[in-house]
């Protein structure tokens, strides 16, 4: 015989979005229950994710999103409304540099920078190396793997790059999520972990709650889909057509954590590093290492993952070596690591690298999902945006109809939600977890 609960609202996934769902949705009034299989919150991909944030989006309001959440991160006691006795996720500044390639988006992105008012400058060749002592400022895309006869060819000309001063990381991220469920459990939320959402329930054309595993059924009018890479699994047990036009779905990604050559550590100044020429990406990290990560070149192949609990935790020789010559290729005092130290993980990857922040066609589904590996540092505004959308069609709107507008904090700008709708047209962006 099945037990029976209830709640405003059920959030699915306790990671970084899931929990800042639950925040906003608990500072609003509701009762909510949050739901994650992990033993803790954050424990599942947000654990992995590399936590930069950033700006360097292709559109207006994804630049727009990512500049107002900044804002949460540098205060982030302020935004939680008090410290975490259990310690605080901290905001570590770099600044970021944007390697510019041929036909890429820089120059828009700097077109949205000086409409939004974010401060940057433009580094040539000489800039990259006063910048990052030692590095190859030559270009040469398109990026190739080491046994393609282009990877040993001279630099084509010099590099350019922008750089922004205000981009950083956060150095715990799996922290970071646990200080938010920690904020909303003091709102009244209640965080379930060990715990398996078996079904979705839809009574009468309308959401209704869900199944867990023990025979459980939690009763909800709202159920909001935040599952990660478990996310299209969720949607699936809805049983019904949601409106999408987009898809979304688990994408395996590998990220390495490498020793950072001397001159080229954080507290040497050393930058977070977007580097398309090359097809790498590098943050330093405390204790003068660096986490590297691939931008999915077109010379990658993409290894999309169809049950994401199957997926093999353990990074690849293959990946490792491609990437540290790409990096040493760059960075010539580099040299290759002898031993290997990383991680597997996946990426809710969309169509066109863009979140859903949504409503559904079936009445209380909500989406916040497809979140591409470069959401994390969004997720305070996340959080604001699901509570908007759901707090809209509780008094009768429709956000199809009606698209929800947001006005950041920050700014005084208004950000429109519907440029994460599930039926918008695939979004003009750079194609990669660059967004």
């Amino acid at each position: 015989m099945s037990l029976e609960a209830g709640a405003d609202a059920v959030v699915i996934g306790a990671g970084v979005i899931g929990s800042a769902v639950a925040l906003e949705l608990a500072r609003g009034g509701r009762s909510v229950v949050v739901l994650d299989a992990g033993p803790a919150p954050g424990s599942g991909s947000t654990s992995a994710s590399s936590s930069i944030i950033r700006f360097s989006y292709s559109t207006y309001d994804a630049v727009l999103t990512a500049w107002e959440a900044a804002a949460a991160w540098t205060d982030w006691a302020g935004f939680l409304g008090g410290d975490d006795p259990d310690g605080m996720a901290r905001f570590i500044r770099t600044g970021m540099v944007v390697v510019r390639t041929p036909g890429d988006n820089t120059d828009r992105i700097a077109r949205l920078w000086d409409d939004i008012g974010i401060t940057y400058h433009w580094l040539d060749a000489e800039g990259l190396q006063r910048m990052m002592p030692g590095v190859d400022a030559g270009a040469y895309h398109p990026p190739s793997r080491p046994e393609d006869p282009r990877f040993v060819a001279d630099a084509a000309g010099p590099l350019s790059a922008l750089f922004e001063p205000e981009s950083g990381f956060i150095d715990d991220p799996a922290l970071a999520a646990r200080n938010l469920a920690g904020a909303a459990r003091r709102h009244g939320a209640v965080v379930r972990l060990r715990t398996r959402v078996t079904g979705v329930e839809v009574a009468r054309g309308r959401i209704a709650g869900v199944c867990l595993d023990g025979g459980e059924v939690l009763r909800a009018p709202v159920v909001v889909n935040a599952a990660g890479p478990h996310s299209a699994l969720v949607s699936a047990m809805v049983g019904e057509d949601l409106g999408m036009r987009l898809g979304h779905r688990p994408l395996r990604q590998e990220v390495f954590i490498v020793p950072a050559p001397t001159g080229l550590r954080l507290e040497d100044g050393m930058p977070t590093l977007a580097d398309m020429d090359i097809g790498q990406y590098l943050r330093p990290q405390v204790g003068g290492t660096w986490l590297v990560g691939g931008t999915e070149p077109e010379c990658d192949e993409l290894h999309w993952v169809d049950d994401p609990d199957t997926m093999e935790p353990y990074p690849t020789v293959e990946q490792y070596e491609t990437s540290m010559l790409r990096l040493a290729k760059r960075m010539p005092a580099f040299g290759v690591p002898h031993r290997m130290a990383g991680l597997a993980a996946l990426y809710d990857v969309a169509d066109d690298w863009v979140p859903f922040y949504d409503r559904t066609d079936v009445p209380g589904f909500y989406l916040a999902c497809g979140t591409s590996g470069n959401q994390f540092k969004n997720a305070p505004m996340a959080g604001r945006f699901l509570a908007a959308i759901i707090d809209h069609e509780a008094v009768g709107g429709n956000h199809d109809e009606q698209p929800v507008q947001v006005v950041g904090q920050r700014t005084g700008r208004t950000i429109d939600l519907a440029a994460f709708s599930r039926r918008r047209d695939p979004a003009a962006t750079s194609g990669t977890v660059m967004g």
